[in-house]
């Protein structure tokens, strides 16, 4: 009898054991995993039924809050701008999850980081709001006016401080509402979400096409060829000197570049930037700079690697890393091989072929040689701030390229200053600050050879100081309205938003 107790009482502890070891797998091991299964609705229930924090910019506006309500749900997000942030707070939803900030910061808004649920002991035996607000660098005026610069074209408009990595404005067209998502109203969300979704990719206004679509940059990219050229060969602004000419006829191939509108160009890079001279900067890369190199440059701006932002799904900006094998020997001084696609790198160094960058990653061109050539991280949140008022957490700038050196990031600053002043960029020249353009004119594809993008990217800051603000704006094509440039169509956006980024910079009245 004393045996079979013994018998049962061993077994009882084993299953004890094996319960005490379950429980704690699931607790800790797999709590992160259980909380984002989408079957999990408990989870979504209660993020529906507790505080969550609010969104402001940099200037006090807010931009996402919480409202209480009288329903299963006790709560539902509400966005007083409309569309003006859709694309940076991005939504959260009962029935669609979250995107944007709403997203990449959910713990700390709802308060779910270890340091806002136990912040002290009392907080273990108390039910308190442990959620926080979120701070972010976007200025509410910056934004507007990129909003109305822009209009009803679509596009993007990206603005930072080159020093810092601060976005100061994000804003794309089209946008949409979140709180239509956000809403209690689920079958309204519903309806908006299927109608979206019917649309064509181009056309949803859901997609944030600022960081999470990528584009032909045409001659904006020419400044990281002309910066592959600086730090990779015996190039300067003035020499080597190109032909003069219409077209530009790479090895191994028959088809001649042309430069835009068939114009006649030639000179050194410094006078290539000023007139956006295609031959110059499609012999540039083919033959003087060579693909190892341009790829190189390219990806210490940025391209090939997702940029580190704190929104989700960021798109990661192309430059080719394959141009095939070396075709023979070669005769160039100094020795730049001959390869395969020698052809592809020609139009790569003019930003064509397969070279696609994201308004964001063009804006980080303009900031790194606007910020002597270091890359800062670029970033939305400034602080976290707790229910009684105190910060919790702030940002910390952080470098994370260091592109070219500071005499050739000069080089190109001054390129960019003529460019501005007497170039293809004179619509984006203010007067009594420094700024620096570079335009472009990208073809979107073969099928469509009448339609092109209108860029620009540039920078802009008081005289004798640094760069304070830099932009990219993207004007994009519309199929059969014919060809969009960056001078005429996307400099003058450009110039009403920096002109209030400067105002509020203190540094224009």
């Amino acid at each position: 009898m004393n045996r079979n107790i013994r018998i049962l009482g061993a077994a009882l502890i084993l299953c004890f054991v094996a319960l005490f070891v379950q429980l704690n797998r699931i607790q800790i091991f797999q709590q992160k995993e259980l909380q984002e299964n989408p079957s999990n609705m408990r989870s979504v229930i209660q993020d529906f039924n507790r505080e969550r924090g609010d969104i402001f910019t940099i200037d006090g506006k807010l931009i996402a809050e919480s409202q209480k309500i009288e329903a299963q749900l006790k709560y539902e997000r509400l966005y007083p701008y409309g569309d003006l942030y859709a694309h940076s707070a991005g939504f959260f939803s009962f029935q669609y999850g979250a995107d944007g900030l709403e997203r990449y910061y959910n713990d700390q808004l709802a308060g779910q980081t270890e340091t806002q649920k136990f912040n002290s002991l009392k907080d273990i035996f108390s039910v308190t709001d442990t959620s926080a607000d979120l701070i972010i660098t976007i200025n509410h005026s910056v934004q507007e006016a990129a909003k109305e610069a822009l209009g009803e074209r679509n596009g993007s408009v990206v603005v930072l401080d080159p020093r810092t990595g601060d976005i100061l404005a994000f804003w794309s067209y089209p946008s949409y509402d979140p709180s239509i998502f956000g809403s209690s109203d689920l079958q309204a969300g519903e309806k908006a979400w299927e109608e979206f979704s019917a649309l064509p990719t181009g056309e949803d206004p859901r997609l944030p096409k600022m960081y999470r679509e990528i584009f032909f940059p045409g001659s904006t990219f020419k400044l990281v060829t002309a910066a592959a050229a600086l730090t990779s060969t015996a190039s300067t602004l003035t020499e080597p000197e190109f032909e003069v000419r219409t077209t530009y006829t790479p090895p191994l191939t028959t088809f001649p570049l042309q430069n835009y509108a068939g114009s006649t160009c030639g000179g050194d890079i410094l006078e290539g930037l000023r007139v956006s001279c295609n031959t110059t900067f499609a012999e540039l890369a083919a033959e003087i700079v060579g693909a190892e190199s341009m790829i190189e440059t390219s990806e210490k701006f940025g391209f090939n690697s997702p940029p580190p932002i704190d929104l989700p799904f960021p798109a990661t900006s192309i430059f080719p890393d394959d141009f095939g094998n070396q075709v023979g020997e070669t005769s160039n001084t100094p020795p730049i091989p001959i390869l395969e696609n020698t052809p592809a790198l020609a139009q790569s160094g003019i930003g064509q072929f397969n070279v696609k960058g994201s308004p964001l990653q063009m804006a980080l061109v303009a900031a790194a040689i606007a910020n002597d050539g270091i890359l800062m991280k670029p970033h939305l949140m400034d602080s976290f701030v707790d229910q009684a008022g105190e910060i919790v957490d702030t940002y910390k700038p952080l470098i994370w390229q260091s592109t070219l050196s500071r005499q050739d990031a000069l080089s190109l600053q001054l390129a960019m200053e003529i460019t501005a002043t007497s170039g293809t960029a004179t619509n984006l020249a203010i007067p009594g600050v420094v700024v620096g353009g570079k335009t472009g004119t990208a073809q979107v594809d073969a099928n469509r050879p009448d339609d092109t993008h209108g860029w620009i990217i540039g920078y802009a800051g008081a005289e004798g100081g640094d760069a304070t603000v830099a932009i990219a704006v993207i004007v994009e094509s519309v199929t059969g309205q014919g060809q969009l440039t960056g001078g005429v169509d996307a400099a003058p956006i450009a110039k009403e938003v920096l002109l209030e980024a400067l105002r509020i910079q203190g540094i224009l009245e």
